[in-house]
């Protein structure tokens, strides 16, 4: 019984051994990837006593202002995984998932919309950054067809690498529609996870504007001029989680003006964004979930499972090995000790006078029991004389006369 048990124990050890060393080089890699079923997501961003450019058409006419309120941002990120399989070319399949984003920014006093856009786009499942694929498009101005490959995504966009680095990323700007350097300038504990703080500074960069555009602007905040320039600045601040490279929280601080060639230059922008503490919270939450997954499988799953395989093969060939001696004890028990003798307690004196029983027939002495080398003592004689011929008589002691 006790080598199968050992058997059983060595191989259970053995397997789990193996599972131990397989966690992180073959399950570990696979939960540190984006999964093609995640689920949509939604961010909330609010800007409070905001400027902000609203253009309204109203049948020939055009209303164009500058208003001043709260404003607030809902990004939502939708995942393709059905896309992701039929859509994307052989060589990021397996590599890259698609994400359908949309983005849409409204008054907060009467929920009127103020700009929004919607893209698709290829991220690699690791770094999270934009995959080259042909296909990608962003919609801008909401026109009900937008061609595709109008726009070339790279460098980090919605999320940074699983396990960030304390270094520069790139990032890219959908206003620019370029990448540009986010330096990482520290560490920064949030609702109790660590991030990094990254922070991406844009200044004075001229925007790409339709020409038809400028001049409608031109038109309303400088009627003298001849020509201007968008001009756009952004300070970008990204906490992520290293471990999973999610953001955590997001910080906007953007600024757009019109900047003719005379006249003085127009505000058009002037928004500080930064998530709500209920995204932040959400975020936290989703971060330490992930964490916890993560390292379960990476570091505590291995350690766990090898421990335990290491006390399974011991306990196995300990119990294989183990001299067998219970049979041995067994019988030794079973067998009762030899019982002694009991002594007489009332042991016969040798030299006691023997009782004689007169109502019965005499019983002929007893003769002692030896030798003369005997150890016994043998009764002493007794002095008296007997008629019968065959008890022998006694000899007189010497001055003793014999009578008879």
């Amino acid at each position: 019984m006790k080598l199968r048990v050992g058997a059983a124990l060595f191989g259970l050890g053995v397997l789990l051994l193996v599972f131990a060393a397989g966690l992180p080089f073959y399950v570990a890699p696979a939960v540190t990837k984006l999964p093609y079923d995640l689920e949509p997501t939604t961010s909330v961003a609010e800007a409070k006593n905001a400027r902000f450019l609203k253009i309204t058409a109203s049948g020939s006419s055009v209303s164009i202002e500058v208003p001043q309120g709260d404003l607030v941002s809902n990004v939502e990120v939708i995942p393709q995984p059905d896309d992701t399989k039929e859509r994307l070319p052989k060589e990021l399949k397996g590599d890259a998932v698609i994400w359908d984003v949309y983005q849409t920014v409204k008054r907060v006093d009467n929920e009127e919309v103020v700009s929004q856009y919607s893209t698709e786009l290829a991220l690699y499942r690791i770094s999270g950054a934009a995959a080259s694929w042909k296909d990608q498009w962003l919609n801008e101005t909401g026109a009900e067809q937008t061609p595709v490959g109008n726009v070339k995504y790279s460098g980090q966009i919605y999320k940074f690498p699983f396990g960030t680095a304390k270094r520069d990323y790139q990032v890219f700007d959908r206003d620019l529609k370029r990448a540009l350097p986010a330096k990482f300038t520290g560490t920064e504990t949030i609702k109790g996870v660590e991030t990094y703080r990254f922070e991406q500074r844009i200044e004075n960069e001229v925007l790409a504007t339709p020409e038809s555009s400028i001049q409608t602007l031109v038109g309303k905040f400088a009627p003298g001029a001849t020509s201007a320039q968008v001009v756009y600045s952004n300070t970008r601040t990204l906490w992520v989680d290293p471990v999973t490279g999610s953001y955590v929280n997001v910080r906007e601080q953007q600024h757009k003006e019109l900047r003719p060639n005379t006249g003085t230059p127009t505000v058009l922008l002037d928004a500080d964004f930064n998530y709500t503490d209920a995204t932040v919270s959400r975020s936290v939450d989703t971060v330490k979930d992930n964490r916890f997954k993560i390292g379960l499988i990476s570091f505590w799953g291995p350690i766990a499972a090898g421990v335990l395989g290491l006390l399974a093969v011991i306990a196995g060939v300990w119990l294989v090995t183990r001299p067998s001696g219970g049979s041995a004890s067994a019988r030794h028990r079973a067998e009762p000790a030899p019982v002694a003798p009991v002594a007489d307690p009332t042991p016969t004196r040798v030299d006691q006078e023997p009782v004689r029983d007169t109502d019965t027939v005499e019983q002929p002495t007893p003769q002692p029991v030896g030798g003369p080398l005997s150890d016994e003592i043998p009764p002493a004689s007794t002095n008296w004389k007997s008629e019968d011929p065959t008890v022998p008589t006694q000899r007189p002691a010497p001055g003793e006369v014999d009578q008879r």
